[in-house]
């Protein structure tokens, strides 16, 4: 007699460098209340019968709706003091997926990515396209300067003002932080993602960025790219990946530990910790991931010094992590 599914949601909100001395308790307590209060959320929904799709794009949209993130409201600025946000969807049962970049005035991203899956014969919309298919699906539309804080601008500012390159989602804002954030902000990667395992036994992933600080306007990382930050496959796992994005696209993170657990036989804990501690710091990937396969087994490998994250089965107290 085969055991009874245990539904579960996993959840990250990006991996850096830690600064355990630059934390206060007041800014851990708030951090790991926001991951709690997501994860009740996801396992609430999975209690009632919700499916994984609806159970990560209701945690991904609420990591959107929280500024300690770099998704949604809190979102980084280009060098054009400008925000571009990414997002995907991937169903495990169907292998259908859905995502959107560049997206400018869309206050879910997320939500955006699953209507592409959902109403649409494509995968991918960029820029105008996808505003112009958010529109037609009746979604939600804000001024851009919904998704700006005076502490992500501060964070453009002092990166524009040391001629900084490029950062990846949150890098740059520890002289901003001023030892407020328990990872270190010049060396974290703000980018959010969930995976869910459902009563019904199907699994889904979903991830949604702000990107890179001081970023070229069209730049476009792993997060909205099935295969490299987003997959899911009910004959292996679900896959949410967070980190320096070119890296991850280069070794088709996300779809590796995928395809290491079917043409090799490996197991999540085995393909998850091959991808992220070998394969992607071969060429100097930093970050992490999050992953769950259709018997509820959870990986949450990283390797940077720390990674906000948390788990929550159905029936069990939530537990969220950010340090080793």
């Amino acid at each position: 007699m085969s055991n009874p599914i245990r539904p579960v949601i996993a959840i990250h909100g990006g991996a850096g460098t830690l600064n355990r001395a630059a934390m206060s308790a007041e800014t851990e307590v708030t951090y790991h209340a926001a991951l709690r209060a997501v994860l009740e959320a996801g396992q609430a929904a999975l209690a009632s019968g919700a499916t994984a799709v609806e159970a990560v794009t209701l945690a991904v949209g609420m990591l959107e709706d929280c500024p300690l993130f770099n998704a949604g409201h809190g979102a980084v600025f280009t060098h054009a003091e400008t925000h571009e946000l990414d997002a995907a969807v991937m169903d495990g049962a169907t292998r259908q997926a859905g995502a959107v970049a560049c997206v400018t005035t869309l206050r879910s991203p997320v939500r955006a990515a699953r209507a592409v899956m959902e109403h649409s014969e494509h995968v991918l919309f960029v820029g105008e396209g996808a505003e112009a298919f958010g529109r037609a699906q009746g979604l939600e539309f804000v001024d851009p300067s919904y998704f700006s804080t005076d502490a992500r601008r501060e964070q453009l500012h002092r990166a524009l003002a040391t001629n900084a390159a490029p950062m990846l989602d949150h890098d740059g804002a520890a002289a901003v932080a001023a030892g407020n954030a328990p990872l270190a902000e010049d060396r974290k990667f703000g980018t959010v993602g969930a995976v869910a395992l459902d009563a019904h036994g199907h699994i889904a992933a979903a991830t949604s960025t702000g990107g890179m600080t001081n970023k070229q306007a069209g730049r476009v990382g792993d997060s909205p790219l099935i295969g490299a930050g987003t997959y899911a496959d009910d004959r292996t796992a679900a896959v949410s990946c967070t980190g320096s994005g070119e890296m991850f696209i280069r070794v088709a993170a996300a779809y590796d530990v995928c395809a290491r657990m079917a043409y090799a036989g490996q197991t999540l804990a085995q393909a998850a910790e091959h991808v992220v501690m070998e394969s992607l710091m071969e060429i100097d990937g930093r970050g992490g991931l999050i992953a769950v396969d259709r018997e509820g087994n959870v990986s949450l490998p990283f390797n940077t010094e720390g990674m906000y994250r948390g788990v929550a089965y159905v029936g069990d107290t939530p537990q969220t992590a950010i340090f080793r």
